[in-house]
């Protein structure tokens, strides 16, 4: 019980606590207030005495931004200035002068580092190890039984073919004693020998064709004439069928008007095929999956896991050809089995050594004449050397890739890829000489030259695969150069985010053809951009990372010189006189690229179109229904093929629909029966529900696209700010923050985790390889392999797949 005496350890209040002062949350508040202003005014007095004014030129000046002393102008000035025809013939001459195959051309990366070094941009090479293949001995010999009787018969060498290319002496490459030997990458090794067919240029309809006709294929050896499709879908659909092997020939009937058929002297002399000429390749399956068969979706470093290889590439031999060697082994089919006039259109197309006495029979060969086709291939797990650049910019996470390859098949490779490695070296010269004057860009921009493109693309897809994370949170786009140069016409494909800027840098490009006086290369190109495919770097970059990709470089035009793909005659020579002559084409496409990154770079609003995106998108689902309608009113074979592209035939007989079941499967199920089971009229309702979707998705787009240029003009309109509207360029930051961010991720909504049906490492559900294509693209392929199985559940699944990314992007471009 506590007393009087007892110590007082607690305060007792006995009345409230009054205040000091009245109101005094509403002083403190002042207090806090006024303080607040007078520290805001005593900076900004700091700021007018020692710094200059804040002055916004045409790109805005970022924190940290304010660094650089080239303007945007300025630096667009330079890039069109630097590249110089006299230093592309340089590096061309360099890059040409040697073998360079994949995992063999340590040499050229280390001297691709020093020279970036040298330029300015600091640079590494990042190594993988890769499971690859070399040529050992290989054999394609014509054997013809002589003798009656079993007894007394014995197979002859009628004819053996040689296998190589002529050494000219107008072309020193050719007579290297480097030279790479004919051979193909990833072919299978193996000694077979049988019955011989033609197969067209062995797409999926022309097997079908020869099925429809009861041509017997097992067992026999396939002979195809290149172009149209992947060389490798040629090799896995043959295998599938039970063949033994495939020889793959170039027919001159694809070169249009210049063939010495038709009077015009083959190169050295003049600008026709020369008939030795031989394309080398890849045969692995790429539209099923890129990169490193072993490790497919991680990368191939030293002692991770191996997968086994048989679904990846072919498990027969195949080798290829020139037109002289395949000369003999056509005739020998002659007067055997149909003609290729008795199928339909697509095989008597450019077939073109009637005049030398092919007659394009089909086979298969008598039981006394055969073909023996022997391969050796050397397998080994070998590191690969990827060169990549670094020009590090203001924002962290916003960065433009762009890359060339820089492996070959040949010791030449100057059109493929060495003209692409050129120009890069000239748009890395350009930009270093920015950088001497004080360049410092707004995003980081990474430069990079690729090894073990040719087999597979191999070096790009293996990093990647390594860097997926970094490149998810900061990759705005991916721009490929391969042949950057190997004649006249333009040609583009990129997803559809980034076509405006395309044309802003085709625009601003003076063409070398100045038959109308001042055309830029946009006025005589004309604007087509196709669609991604495959069969270059961009495939990882857009397919599995979901990375928008641009894809440029000058062709040849059907009036220029005939361009020997992958053969020893991919020459520097031949490019000096044919392809590129003063290699004015290498510098106008080094200007190209060098615009495109700038614009990529600099600008502060990323500049791209969302409502091109939807847009897209709704033309890609009216081509979903253009081919559902073919497929229910089948009428391919009776088209006049005279009418279509080359991209729209190559399509057409790509397509893996078993014609020979169609008509049953597209009858049985072309309408709705009134239950809930799927058909082909419920798909293509809902497909309506798709272009809905894309309807909602485009106003969203067309939103953020003018919020965008409203922001743009709003840097773009402002001079010299006084200092006490700082705050005005915070507020505008974040908002340009804001819509990049919506840029930058809107191609990853498109992406679906399982992949693709049957190839998982696609992960886009938009844009893929055509799966019996491999070069061209496909649209929605979803949907479109569907069709083509006549497949109307997973057709359905589809719509509701994509529905469902659709509906993400949406989402993603809510304010």
């Amino acid at each position: 019980m506590p007393t009087e005496y007892t110590p007082l350890i607690t305060t007792v209040r006995v009345a409230p606590r009054r205040p000091r002062y009245p109101h005094n949350v509403f002083r403190r508040f002042c207090t806090i207030a006024i303080s607040s202003t007078l520290i805001y005014f005593f900076v900004g007095s700091l700021v007018l005495l020692f710094a200059e004014p804040i002055h916004i030129p045409d790109h805005i000046s970022w924190p940290g931004h304010r660094r650089s002393k080239v303007s945007y102008d300025e630096l667009r000035q330079i890039l069109l200035d630097t590249p110089s025809r006299e230093k592309a013939r340089e590096w061309s001459k360099y890059y040409t002068s040697g073998a360079h195959l994949a995992g063999k051309n340590y040499s050229q990366a280390a001297w691709t580092r020093d020279k970036w070094e040298e330029f300015g941009v600091k640079s590494d090479i990042v190594a993988y190890d890769v499971y690859i293949n070399y040529p050992k001995d290989h054999r394609l010999a014509l054997l013809e039984k002589k003798g009656k009787d079993e007894a007394s018969s014995s197979w002859k060498v009628a004819f053996e073919a040689s296998l190589v290319e002529d050494v000219l002496d107008k072309d020193p490459t050719s007579g290297l004693k480097e030279s790479i030997p004919t051979f193909h990458g990833y072919s299978a090794s193996g000694n077979v020998t049988g019955s011989l067919v033609y197969v067209n240029y062995g797409t999926f309809q022309d097997f079908e064709d020869l099925r429809r006709a009861n041509i017997s294929l097992e067992g026999k050896v396939a002979i195809a004439r290149y172009g149209g499709i992947f060389r490798g879908l040629k090799v896995k659909r043959a295998q599938e069928l039970g063949m033994l092997g495939v020889i793959i020939y170039t027919d001159p009937g694809d070169d249009g008007e210049l063939t010495e058929e038709k009077g015009v002297k083959p190169y050295p002399d003049g600008p026709a095929r020369q008939a030795s000429s031989v394309q080398r390749g890849s045969v692995q399956f790429l539209s099923f999956a890129p990169g490193d068969p072993t490790t497919p979706g991680y990368p191939s470093k030293p002692g991770v896991p191996r997968a086994p290889v048989d679904a990846a590439i072919p498990s027969i031999p195949s080798i290829p050809i020139s037109y002289l060697d395949a000369l003999p082994v056509l005739k020998a089919l002659n007067g055997h089995g149909p003609k290729a006039k008795d199928f339909n259109q697509y095989w008597t197309r450019n077939t073109g050594l009637k005049y030398k006495g092919v007659e394009y029979n089909i086979g298969p060969t008598p039981d006394d004449v055969a073909v023996n086709l022997y391969n050796e291939q050397e397998y080994t797990t070998t590191p690969l050397w990827n060169v990549i650049g670094v020009i590090n910019g203001t924002i962290p996470d916003e960065v433009i890739i762009v890359g060339n390859h820089r492996d070959a098949w040949i010791a030449g490779g100057a059109g493929d890829p060495n003209s692409g490695s050129a120009v890069i070296n000239e748009v890395i010269r350009s930009f270093g000489e920015a950088l001497k004057l004080g360049w410092k860009p707004l995003r980081t921009v990474v430069f990079a030259s690729w090894d073990g493109e040719e087999y597979g693309l191999i070096g790009s897809t293996e990093w990647v695969e390594e860097y997926l994370p970094w490149l998810d949170k900061a990759n705005v786009a991916y721009v490929n150069i391969d042949v950057g140069a190997s004649g006249r016409h333009f040609k583009a494909s990129a997803a559809p985010l980034l076509n405006e800027i395309i044309y802003a840098a085709t625009g601003a490009v003076k063409s070398p053809n100045q038959t109308t006086p001042g055309q830029s290369v946009l006025d005589v190109w004309g604007g087509k951009i196709s669609t991604m495919g495959s069969g270059s770097d961009f495939t990882a970059f857009q397919d599995f990372a979901g990375i928008p990709s641009i894809d440029i470089g000058f062709n040849p035009y059907p009036e220029d010189a005939v361009y020997h793909y992958h053969s020893n005659y991919d020459s520097f020579a031949w490019m000096e006189k044919f392809g590129d002559p003063g290699f004015v084409y290498h510098q106008t496409i080094a200007q190209i690229l060098g615009l495109i990154t700038a614009h990529l770079v600099d600008v502060p609003v990323i500049p791209f179109s969302a409502k091109g995106y939807a847009d897209a998108l709704d033309r890609y689902v009216e081509q979903v229904e253009d081919k559902l309608d073919s497929v229910l009113s089948p009428r391919i074979n009776d088209l006049d093929i005279s009418s279509l592209s080359d991209e729209d035939i190559t399509n057409l007989r790509g397509s893996h629909r078993l014609t020979s079941q169609s008509s049953t499967n597209s009858q049985k199920h072309n309408h709705d029966d009134g239950d809930d089971t799927p058909s082909a009229a419920s798909f293509k309702k809902a497909l309506r529900t798709l272009h809905h979707k894309i309807t909602h998705l485009s106003k969203k787009a067309k939103s953020l696209d003018n919020r965008a240029k409203a922001l743009a003009d709003a840097i773009n309109h402002m001079d010299e700010l006084p200092w006490w509207k700082f705050p005005k360029i915070i507020r505008l930051i974040f908002a340009i923050r804001s819509v990049n961010t919506k840029y930058k991720l809107l191609e990853r909504s498109f992406l679906y985790s399982e992949g693709l049906d049957g190839r998982p490492w696609f992960k886009h559900v938009v844009f893929a390889p055509g799966l019996w294509t491999g070069y061209a693209g496909a649209v929605f392929p979803g949907l479109v392999e569907s069709i083509d199985a006549s497949d109307w559940v997973n057709a359905l699944r589809w719509v509701d797949i994509i529905g469902l990314c659709i509906d993400r992007a949406g989402r993603g471009l809510d304010d």
